[in-house]
C-alpha cells in the first residue's frame, strides 16, 4: 500500500521493549514514524487527522478513483491515503468501469469528462449492473442539467472543479455513512410495480391511476415491504401535521388502492391488514 515505508529488521533481541517512536518524515499528507518493538523495526503511517496507525493488518476503506489528469488523481490517491482509505486509481472510463463493475469498493469518485467513456456512461453502467457503490461525481461543467442527467443516472453527490479537498472529503464521509442498500425510483410486489419517478403504477401491463396521495401511501408501503406499518408511522410520512390522526382517512385511502389495485389482479389481496397493529405488503 505504501512502498518503502514498511519494513523489518532484526537487529535487536527478541525480548527488546519498545523504545523511543521518532517522526522521520511531516508533510501535508502523512506522518510516518519508526520504532522497534521486541527486536523488529517497522515503519508505519500515522494519520494526521484521525490519529490512527496503519500496518498491513488495518482495515482500509477501498475507494476508486476515476480521473484522467494525472496531477489531480496523484493528489486525491496520496490525500486519501493519508485519510486511511485505500485507493485504487483509473486513468479512462474504459478501465474504471470494467473495476467499478467487477471489484468491491466502498466510494467511486468519478470524473465527468473521461476519455474512452464518458462518467455518464460509466455510471449508467455501474447502476445497470445493480451495483449500488456510492459515487461522487466530479465535473468543470456547473449547469444544471448536467447535473440533473448525473443525478439521474445514479451518482449520489455532485463537485464542481476547481474544489478544496476538505470538501469532498466531508461529501465522500457524508455518501458513505448513508445505507448499505437505497432503493431506485422502481419498486415491485408480486406484479405490481411503481416507477417513482414517473409517478405511475402498473399491474402487469395495465396502468393504474392513484391520486397524489394514494401514491404516496402506496410508495410508502412498497419501501417498506415485509414491514408492519402503524397508522402513526403513516401519518407521519405522508400526511403533514395538519392532519387529523384520529379520522378515517388511512383506512378510506387504503380502501381504494384494494379496489383500485386487487381488481386487475388474479392473486389474492396485496394490502395486508395486520389486526391491532397496521398494514404491510408481504410479496
Amino acid at each position: 500500500m505504501f512502498p518503502g515505508l514498511y519494513r523489518r529488521e532484526k537487529r535487536t533481541p527478541k525480548n527488546a521493549a519498545i523504545k523511543k517512536m521518532r517522526i522521520v518524515k511531516r508533510n501535508h499528507f502523512f506522518l510516518a514514524c519508526i520504532g522497534i518493538y521486541n527486536g523488529i523495526r517497522e515503519i508505519k503511517i500515522l494519520c494526521s487527522i484521525h490519529g490512527c496507525i496503519m500496518s498491513r493488518s488495518f482495515h482500509f476503506m477501498r475507494i476508486l478513483v476515476i480521473e484522467d489528469q494525472e496531477e489531480i488523481s496523484n493528489f486525491l490517491k496520496l490525500s486519501l491515503q493519508a485519510e486511511c482509505f485505500s485507493v485504487d486509481v483509473a486513468g479512462d472510463g474504459e478501465r474504471g468501469s470494467m473495476l467499478a463493475r467487477t471489484n468491491e469498493y466502498d466510494a467511486i469518485i468519478l470524473d465527468n469528462l473521461l476519455p474512452e467513456k464518458t462518467g455518464l456512461e460509466v455510471c449508467r453502467e455501474i447502476r445497470k449492473r445493480g451495483k449500488n457503490t456510492p459515487i461522487l461525481m466530479l465535473s468543470v461543467r456547473s449547469d444544471v442539467n448536467t447535473k440533473v442527467e448525473l443525478l439521474n443516472a445514479g451518482a449520489d453527490d455532485y463537485l464542481i472543479k476547481p474544489f478544496s479537498f476538505e470538501e469532498l472529503l466531508a461529501r465522500l464521509r457524508a455518501i458513505l455513512r448513508r445505507p448499505d442498500r437505497i432503493e431506485g425510483d422502481v419498486l415491485q410486489a408480486d406484479d405490481v410495480t411503481l416507477d417513482a419517478k414517473r409517478q405511475a403504477v402498473f399491474v402487469g401491463e395495465k396502468e393504474v391511476y392513484l391520486t397524489r396521495k394514494e401514491f404516496m401511501l402506496f410508495e410508502y408501503l412498497l419501501r417498506n415491504k415485509g414491514t408492519v406499518l402503524s397508522r402513526s408511522m403513516i401519518m407521519e410520512h405522508v400526511w403533514d401535521m395538519s392532519a387529523d390522526p384520529f379520522s378515517n382517512t388511512i383506512e378510506s385511502h387504503i380502501l381504494s388502492l384494494r379496489r383500485k389495485i386487487d381488481a386487475l389482479r388474479e392473486k389474492g389481496r396485496l394490502i395486508q391488514t395486520v389486526p391491532s397493529r397496521g398494514y404491510k405488503i408481504d410479496f
